[in-house]
């Protein structure tokens, strides 16, 4: 077996184990499946947890609890050697394996979550989830999951209307996104090098300050009829140009001084490919962006993005940012606004 598809095995016997475990026994899960110095990420208000028992307790536990029966729905699932480049700020070590799952969890809200009130129905939570595997062990988890989404669900949307559209982000057009048995490795390379094509094209336009570039430059690497999935606040959109108007405009004209941060991982298996950040990337607010005033602090996106090549461009395009996190940089606590309105 291949080391892509040990790993790959080692995730999904951790997935159906802490599927199936009841909620006390998630740590037990958590202990067995994951390595000593186990790091496992989360989006706000969760972060970094330095141990699998911590993991348990701030975060599975408490999801586990609020949503129940929770069901896992995985859209892509795909494994590959850490692809960040040399010259890149981020983690670069090849010879880390990482597995990426990306769906939705549904469940029956029935009990407060982060301060959100229950509404008794069924939600959706969309996610995303990296693992790093080492010696048939979990090292690193990053999960980021769409905390607006479900506010928004639960009748608590915090923020200013979308430019785009919101609603339950389906998976890939093909329905083929499971990538369970190995996949042909020049396919993931040219995969992969699609994908760094474009991520140096923004980087130029963050070097050169241009906001409005042409849609001919994202035409080098995306298809006509691309679809942008974005997260709750942002919306989704679909066409090269209806995405520059609903959201690449107003994020590049609303946002200063841009930096790229790097990728802590970016791999490509099949047609399928990508990569998380922390941070992905730092700005400022210039005034406008998801309702914010402009101000001086530099605040960073923690950004996760899945991608679906077609040919030699990219179709389709699943995204997840911390964006309460993000907020919280620049002194808006979301979840707390929300609690204190819920207050007699």
């Amino acid at each position: 077996m291949s080391k892509i598809q040990a790993a790959k095995k080692v995730v999904l016997q951790f997935h159906e184990a802490l599927d199936a475990s009841p909620i006390d026994a998630i740590p037990d899960v958590l202990a067995k499946h994951t390595g000593e110095h186990y790091l496992f990420r989360g989006m706000h208000p969760f972060y970094e947890q330095h141990s699998a028992a911590d993991a348990a307790r701030v975060f599975w536990q408490p999801l586990h609890e609020s949503f129940s029966p929770l069901q896992r729905r995985v859209d892509i699932f795909l494994a590959g050697a850490n692809g960040v480049e040399e010259h890149e700020l981020g983690v670069n070590d090849e010879n880390q394996t990482w597995v990426c799952s990306m769906g939705h969890y549904f469940g029956l809200f029935d009990k407060p979550w982060l301060g959100i009130p229950p509404t008794g129905k069924m939600v959706f939570i969309r996610f995303a989830e990296f693992n790093c595997v080492e010696n048939g062990l979990i090292v690193e988890t990053a999960f980021f999951c769409d905390v607006v989404s479900i506010m928004q669900q639960a009748g608590q949307y915090p923020l200013p209307p979308h430019t785009g559209a919101f609603f339950m982000h389906p998976g890939p057009r093909t329905h083929d996104g499971l990538l369970l048995e190995e996949q042909d490795p020049d396919a993931g390379k040219q995969t992969l090098a699609v994908l760094n094509r474009m991520v140096q094209d923004l980087h130029q336009l963050n070097v050169s300050g241009e906001d409005n570039c042409p849609p001919e430059l994202l035409e080098r690497s995306w298809t006509d009829d691309m679809i942008w999935y974005g997260p709750a606040g942002i919306g989704a959109t679909y066409t090269v140009r209806r995405y520059q108007k609903q959201h690449q405009y107003p994020f590049r004209e609303n946002l200063g001084n841009k930096v790229f941060n790097g990728h802590v991982a970016r791999f490509a298996e099949g047609h399928y490919a990508c990569f998380f950040g922390w941070a992905n990337l730092t700005n400022t607010s210039t005034g406008g962006f998801l309702g914010m005033t402009g101000n001086d602090t530099r605040a960073d996106m923690r950004v996760v993005d899945v991608y679906r090549r077609e040919d030699d461009k990219l179709a389709e395009n699943w995204v997840f940012i911390d964006v309460l996190h993000y907020l919280s940089m620049q002194g808006l606590d979301v979840l707390d606004r929300m609690r204190r309105s819920l207050l007699p």
